[in-house]
This record gives structure tokens, C-alpha cells and sequence, in this order.
């Protein structure tokens, strides 16, 4: 007999778990069984009330009201009943899943903080948000609504076959015949639309991801006229979900034609096999009339698993996208008793470091370096030479292949993650803000930091005026793009946040790249009265910035090449003095001064 794809039967398995844990899974249990059995013992009164009728007419004897009223009011009782609990059992389903689908909501976003870098920088963000939205919005729609029916349907198909072969074994079987046909059929057809539901919700995932590029660079597409080629590429995709989409409903929609059919053929059956057992004698009206109508009850499984069956191989589908998630590499764990010290010194060396993206594409093959405390450190270089790869080591959003960092004679690999990066401040070129007031995204370099705090750091990053001309001040609201904000008050306002940290050790990357020159003096006075006392590490192109750095390194494809004062390395005459000279190819005489260096 042809079965569910292993990957179907798995991920179903593992999406049904979500559920168990629950105390109320036994309360759904026993109200599905109560309002089942309710159910079934309404064609058998309906029975004995027409039996009673028949044998009333052949006798001529009168009605009784114990022979028919009690049990039709029994009847109606049994299906009230069976309605109650059926709507209490609904309710407690809808409990249980919307509890199973918040902890997975939970679970994704608890992966979300154990991912290392290297997931996110080669992952779409649109896909991975599709996965952790859509993809477990499907699943909460697709178990919220055949979770209870499937269980019913599975209660029912039980019920209802027992008390057909109590009333006749050989209409029983004939009615059976039915269950492995629509079972073959409902698995045949299944495995043909599980691919197209896989294709659909990946689908979904390009499109979401395509969107969310168009709406972060808008004004790029604008301003360069590309909207048609978007609008274009957009339509590609669209026209991709519009085909898988149509392909998985057209196919599993097959299923409920070919079972309805199937069950309507076995009624047919029935009710000819039936009407010969009446008209030898060997079964009364009143068990052919329960019968029939249990038939009819019987077949109802069938085609509500058919119908339910496209929701359930879409959030099967869903289920697999956000499994694949779950189940993505983590960062390694940091060693069992991790020491989580707390140096004061900032002294950080680089060991014989070695590191690769790729296994084929080496990007530091043997780095040794050793930065004093409160010394700062200028690093440049062509672009892929690896200035930024050095910080992402230092950070530990990548793990060295050889070679150790230490921090003050600690390898950062023996640390606990959490605890090295608190003492690391960071400014980076590409400025993050998050929905909130400007106070709020200050504060967010210290937990708990004080509104004097913020003030200050504010104050020393040169931004303390331009906010008390806001008409809400420090509470001011800005939303994830900083609307309303300048580049550079943007840039100002990371510094105020890596001041409110108070880091022991300082990343400069590229902070004042994009600005203009006024307002790069700004970053550079406020950059150079954060770093002062930090061991701090500056990545530039602009070479004016870092003229009074303690020590320059040039690297040139994962190497450092060269390093020494500015004065030192243009009297070097080597890479860095090329790469100067490239940057101020004027005569010295109509340059001016260089202001402003961060000492």
C-alpha cells in the first residue's frame, strides 16, 4: 500500500507533539468520546421508536409513549447533548493550540538568540521572516481547525463501525470496503500535492523576501528608476505562488470528488444488501433504518478527512519550514564552567590567528598581534582585506579556526559569549535604531542607565542639542528607520549609546564614512572622547581620521603587511603610503590641514 513521505509522517509526528504536554489533551479525549457516543445512540433509538410503529400498524395496537415518545425525546436529547460537548471539546482544542503555537512562537524566538552570524548573513531576512510569521500563522490555522474534527472524525469512524456490526456483520463489512479504498486514494493522491504545498509556502518566502528588499531600499528604486524592473520581478514571483498554490489546491482537491463518490457507491450497497436482509426477515425496519443512517455517519469521516486534508499538508508544509529553522546549526556552546571575568586592563592579543568563511576561501591565515590597554588601533586596507572579519573574531560572531584572542590573558573562547560582549562597545557604519523614543534607544547600551546618564552621554556625543530642539525632547518617538533623523544624528546617537555602555574595549567601524565634513568633525571629537582610556580598534578609509592613532595597521588579504605610526609607514613608502597617496593625490601645499583626529 502506497504511504505518507517519511518527511510527511515525521513532521506531522513531531507537530502533534506540540500538543502533548498539555494536561487538557485527556479533557478533549473524554468530551470527543462523550459527545461520539451520544452521537451513535441517536439512530439506534430512532430505531426502536420505527420498529415500535411498525409492529403497532402489524398488531393493531396502539402507540405507547414508553414504545416511541421516550425514546425519540431521547434522541434529541443524545444529539443535544452530543452538540454541548462537542462545542466544550472546540473550546478546549482552541486553548491548547493557541498555547502549543505561543510556545512556538516562543522557541523560534529563543533561536533566534542562539544563531550564529554566519545563519543570518546568508539567509534572506524576508525568508526568514515568512518562516517566524506566515509559516506558524499557517499552522496555527491549519491545527486550530482539524485538530478536532480529525479527532472526532477518528472517534466517530469507531463508534459508529461497532454498532454496525452489532446490528449486522455483513453490512458491516460491505460498508468497510469503503475505508481502505478512501484511505488508498486520500494517500495516492497526497504524495502528488505535498511537493506543490512545499513549493508554495517556499514560494511565499522569495515573495516576502523580495518585498521586504523593495520597501528597505524604496528610495534607491526611485531614485534610480528601477520600479518597472521591481514591479517586474515581483510580478515573476507572484506569478510562482499563483502556480504552486493552484497546483496543490487543484490536486489535493481531488480528494474529496474521488471519496465522496467511493462513500456514496458503499450507500448504494448498503442499502441494496440491506433491503434483502428486510425482506428475508433477517433484520427488522428499524435496524435497516440504523444502519442506513449509520452508513450515511460513516462516510462522514472519510469525506472530512478528505476536505481537511489540503489545510493539513499546508501546515504539514509550514511546519517543516519552521522546523528547518529550529533545527538550524547553533553557535557552539560555550565550555561547561566557563569563567566569566571581568577584566579592567583591556589588553587584547591575537595568537597565530587563522579563519575562513569557506573551507576553499581562507581570509586570515596567520595573524599575531597585541594591542596594549588604552591604545588605539587604526586598521585599513583595500576592501576583503579582512578589517572587519577581525572585529566579527574579536566579537565572537565568528569562532577562530587556530590560533587563540585573549583578553587580558584570557582566551575569549573560554568566556561566556554574553559576558565578553558587554565589554565591548561597538559604532558601526550602517546605524541600527529601533522603534522608541530617543531615550530608550541611548539606554539600550546599558540596562537600567539613568535619565542623568543619558543626558551626559548625549551631551559628550554632541547630540544633547540638537534633541532639546525636538518638541518631545529626549521622548522624542522614532521609528527602525530613524525618520526625521539625519545620517549623522543617527550616527551621534549609536555614540551616546556606546557611552551610556561605558566599554572596556571600543570598536570603531567606519563610523563617519557617510556623513559630511562638519559633521564628521562632530563624530570625531565625540569618537575621540569615548575611546579616550579604551583600548579601542578604528576601521577607515578615510586616512585624515587617524592620523594621531598609537599604531596603524595595513592589511592587505587577511595579513598585516605593515604597521607603525602614520609618520612612520609614509616614510615606509610602502602600502599604506600608496594607499595615502591615492586618497591626497593634490600637492601637499593646496591641501588643508587635517582637523579633528580622534586624539
Amino acid at each position: 500500500m502506497t504511504t505518507a513521505p517519511p518527511g510527511f509522517r515525521r513532521t506531522s509526528l513531531r507537530l502533534l507533539g506540540l500538543i502533548r504536554p498539555y494536561r487538557r489533551l485527556s479533557g478533549v479525549a473524554v468530551l470527543g468520546v462523550g459527545s461520539i457516543a451520544l452521537n451513535v445512540s441517536g439512530p439506534w433509538l430512532l430505531g426502536r421508536a420505527t420498529d415500535h410503529v411498525f409492529h403497532a400498524r402489524a398488531t393493531s395496537s396502539g402507540l405507547s409513549v414508553h414504545g416511541v415518545v421516550l425514546p425519540l425525546l431521547a434522541a434529541a436529547g443524545a444529539y443535544a447533548g452530543s452538540g454541548l460537548l462537542w462545542a466544550l471539546q472546540g473550546r478546549f482544542t482552541t486553548r491548547i493550540v493557541q498555547r502549543a503555537v505561543y510556545a512556538l512562537r516562543a522557541s523560534v524566538e529563543d533561536k533566534l538568540t542562539r544563531l550564529p552570524l554566519s545563519y543570518v548573513d546568508q539567509q534572506p531576512r524576508g525568508e526568514v521572516l515568512s518562516r517566524t510569521t506566515n509559516d506558524i500563522d499557517n499552522i496555527a490555522q491549519s491545527m486550530q481547525q482539524t485538530l478536532s474534527q480529525i479527532t472526532n472524525s477518528v472517534l466517530l469512524l469507531v463508534g459508529v463501525l461497532g454498532a454496525m456490526f452489532w446490528i449486522s456483520p455483513l453490512l458491516a463489512l460491505v460498508a468497510v470496503v469503503a475505508v481502505p479504498l478512501s484511505m488508498y486514494t486520500t494517500r495516492l493522491i497526497g504524495r502528488r500535492a505535498q511537493p506543490q504545498f512545499d513549493q508554495q509556502w517556499k514560494t511565499t518566502g522569495e515573495l516576502n523576501s523580495h518585498i521586504e528588499e523593495a520597501y528597505t531600499g524604496f528610495a534607491l528604486v526611485k531614485a534610480f528608476g528601477r520600479h518597472d524592473e521591481s514591479a517586474a520581478e515581483f510580478d515573476a514571483h507572484n506569478e510562482l505562488l499563483y502556480d504552486s498554490s493552484a497546483r496543490a489546491q487543484l490536486v489535493s482537491g481531488a480528494i474529496g470528488p474521488v471519496t465522496t463518490v467511493i462513500g456514496n457507491v458503499s450507500y448504494v450497497v448498503v442499502a441494496v444488501v440491506g433491503g434483502l436482509q428486510l425482506a428475508s426477515g433477517a433484520l427488522s425496519i428499524g435496524a435497516v433504518q440504523a444502519f442506513v443512517q449509520y452508513s450515511r455517519q460513516f462516510t462522514q469521516p472519510l469525506m472530512a478527512a478528505a476536505a481537511l486534508s489540503n489545510l493539513v499538508q499546508s501546515g504539514v508544509a509550514s511546519a517543516d519550514r519552521v522546523f528547518a529553522f529550529l533545527d538550524a546549526p547553533e553557535e557552539v556552546p560555550t565550555a561547561p564552567g566557563a569563567a566569566a571575568p571581568r577584566p579592567d586592563r583591556g589588553r587584547v592579543c591575537f595568537e597565530q590567528v587563522a579563519f575562513r568563511y569557506r573551507p576553499d576561501r581562507p581570509v586570515i591565515r596567520n595573524l599575531t598581534l597585541t594591542v596594549e590597554p588604552g591604545r588605539l588601533v587604526a586598521i585599513v586596507g583595500p576592501t576583503g582585506a579582512g578589517k572587519t572579519t577581525l572585529v566579527n573574531l574579536l566579537m565572537r560572531f565568528y569562532d577562530i579556526d587556530a590560533g587563540r584572542i585573549t583578553v587580558d590573558g584570557v582566551d575569549i573562547r573560554t568566556m561566556d559569549r554574553d559576558a565578553l560582549r558587554s565589554l565591548i562597545g561597538m559604532v558601526l557604519q550602517d546605524t541600527w535604531l529601533f522603534g522608541g523614543t530617543i531615550r530608550e534607544n541611548i539606554g539600550y547600551g546599558r540596562a537600567g542607565a539613568t535619565d542623568e546618564e543619558i543626558r551626559a552621554a548625549a551631551a559628550a556625543a554632541h547630540v544633547d542639542h540638537f534633541v532639546r530642539t525636538l518638541s518631545d525632547g529626549y521622548d522624542t518617538v522614532i521609528d527602525d528607520e530613524g525618520s526625521g533623523v539625519s545620517a549623522g544624528e543617527r550616527q551621534l546617537l549609536t555614540i551616546a549609546r556606546a557611552m551610556v555602555a561605558d566599554p572596556l574595549i571600543l570598536v570603531l567601524d567606519e563610523a563617519t564614512s557617510s556623513v559630511d565634513t562638519r559633521t564628521e568633525l562632530l563624530l570625531q571629537q565625540a569618537m575621540a572622547r569615548l575611546s579616550r582610556g579604551r583600548t579601542s580598534f578604528v576601521i577607515a578609509h578615510r586616512l585624515s581620521t587617524i592620523r594621531e592613532a598609537d599604531l596603524i595597521l595595513m592589511m592587505v588579504d587577511g595579513d598585516i603587511v605593515e604597521q607603525g605610526t602614520h609618520d612612520e609607514l609614509l616614510a615606509a613608502g610602502g602600502a599604506y603610503a600608496r594607499l595615502h597617496a591615492a586618497q591626497f593625490a593634490r600637492p601637499l601645499d593646496e591641501q588643508a590641514p587635517a582637523e579633528g583626529g580622534f586624539r
